[in-house]
């Protein structure tokens, strides 16, 4: 006996991986590719249209973020299965798509079987992280929440941009490693301002190292660049 087809939608802005992402995700039982994207538009317009079960989501798409596309995305359909697929392994990348509303997160080079185990895991409502990331992630969890939240006034999305700040990093590099863009990094930081009652960035910044974040000694220190 058979269940349901899945409906699948490919979002990823590099034709070639897209095209064999669909292939192989079409040679699969139980599957069906209904639609194609590569900008968080497309998604957005795609997963509306066509209503698939589970959505393959790279990060860095055509001129937009895969993390806001998600974010839109599981606003709209919030039992939508999101699997991030993408050769991004760094805990803001990660994090940043969970909190999004990702339910799954593999890197690109894992293997076929990997991948419908987790398409078939977040169909189900299932989270499911790949080799490693889980690890990670636990330890990340288990240290973030044995301390009190600074600044509770500030979004989480918000905490992460000025964790990054603190630490040292431009508007530039904040974008990229939330996987946003800059502007939308700019608008954050005038919000923080706001909230904290400072005057600018450098005294954000004080704020911030005062609270303990920005405490990541591979990263540059000092540096305030511009709003």
């Amino acid at each position: 006996m058979t269940g349901p087809v899945l409906r699948l939608l490919v979002v990823d802005d590099h034709p070639v991986f897209r095209m064999g992402m669909t292939a192989l995700l079409s040679s699969l039982p139980g599957i069906e590719v209904v639609a194609e994207a590569a900008t968080a538009d497309e998604a957005v317009a795609a997963a509306a249209e066509h209503r698939p079960d589970v959505i393959i989501m790279d990060l860095h798409l055509d001129g937009s973020s895969g993390v806001e596309a998600t974010r839109r995305i599981v606003a709209d359909r919030p039992d939508v299965g999101v699997l991030v697929v993408t050769m991004l392994d760094d805990d803001d990348s990660v994090f940043a798509s969970m909190r999004a509303g990702a339910r799954g997160y593999l890197l690109k080079g894992a293997a076929p079987d990997e991948i419908e185990r987790a398409i078939r895991a977040v169909a189900n409502g299932e989270v499911l992280l790949g080799p490693g990331i889980a690890t990670r992630a636990i330890a990340f969890l288990a240290g973030r929440r044995s301390a009190a939240t600074p600044f509770p006034d500030l979004t989480e999305r918000e905490l992460e941009v000025l964790d990054l700040v603190a630490r040292g990093l431009d508007n530039g590099s904040v974008a990229t490693r939330l996987a946003v863009s800059p502007k939308t990094v700019r608008n954050h930081l005038s919000n923080i301002l706001t909230k904290l009652q400072v005057a600018d960035r450098s005294q954000a910044i004080v704020r911030a190292r005062e609270a303990g974040l920005g405490r990541d000694p591979a990263a540059p220190g000092g540096a305030v660049g511009d709003l």
